[in-house]
């Protein structure tokens, strides 16, 4: 606060120096309720500067990364996949239309639900041309008994320190803190077709990218 006195000093005081002080000091000792919300509030607070941190860090990161746009041409990259066996996408390029699918962990909730819905429309997606390609940090063996487990009939790569991930611009969620999830389409030109991001709507992904397929087989 700002005010004039009568010899024309200009004084500063604070407004909420007892809030401040009652945060990071301690002005009522006996009080328990008061020190529980006090920790409480300290770490509220604590918890969010680190993620403003993560979050301006991040995204100074992903900056530097060229992302993959409608109109793009698809870069090259190779991976091993679930089997131990070194995928190149040169091998199929220009052969089939593809669903190339980032998803953050095998396993998870959200993942298994959809590659599990990619799995039952294996055939649809066959029959628009198209291969499937999920794409994610996990080992090769971690890829392996996510397939097992779950049946899942089409190719899981292997991205580890998230390479292809950042060739493709892949953006993260939740202040850069999971990766995100995206799924790309690409035509049999090699361009980026459609691109659906959603971290939540997993099981969207597989029907967004079926539209577009058969749009594009009319």
């Amino acid at each position: 606060m700002v005010y004039q006195t009568d010899s024309w000093v200009i004084n500063i005081k604070p407004v909420f120096w007892k809030e401040i002080k009652g945060l990071f000091g301690n002005i009522y000792p006996d009080n328990l309720a008061y020190k529980k919300f006090r920790i409480f509030y300290l770490f509220y607070l604590t918890v969010y500067l680190l993620l403003f941190i993560a979050y301006l860090v991040f995204n100074k990161n992903s900056e530097k990364m060229e992302e993959i746009v409608l109109g793009s041409t698809v870069p090259k990259f190779e991976l091993k996949d679930q089997h131990g066996e070194l995928f190149n996408l040169d091998s199929v390029l220009g052969k089939k239309n593809l669903v190339i699918y980032f998803y953050p962990k095998d396993d998870s909730p959200g993942c298994t639900k959809e590659a599990c819905e990619f799995r039952d429309q294996f055939e649809v997606f066959a029959d628009a041309d198209a291969l499937i390609i999920g794409i994610s940090a996990q080992s090769v063996e971690s890829h392996q008994a996510f397939a097992k487990k779950h049946r899942l009939n089409y190719t899981l790569l292997s991205d580890s320190g998230n390479k292809v991930r950042k060739l493709f611009g892949v953006p993260g969620s939740f202040f850069g803190l999971i990766p995100g999830r995206v799924t790309y389409v690409i035509n049999k030109e090699g361009k980026v077709v459609y691109l659906f991001n959603s971290q939540i709507q997993a099981e969207k992904h597989v029907d967004e990218a079926l539209k577009v397929l058969q749009k594009m087989n009319l």
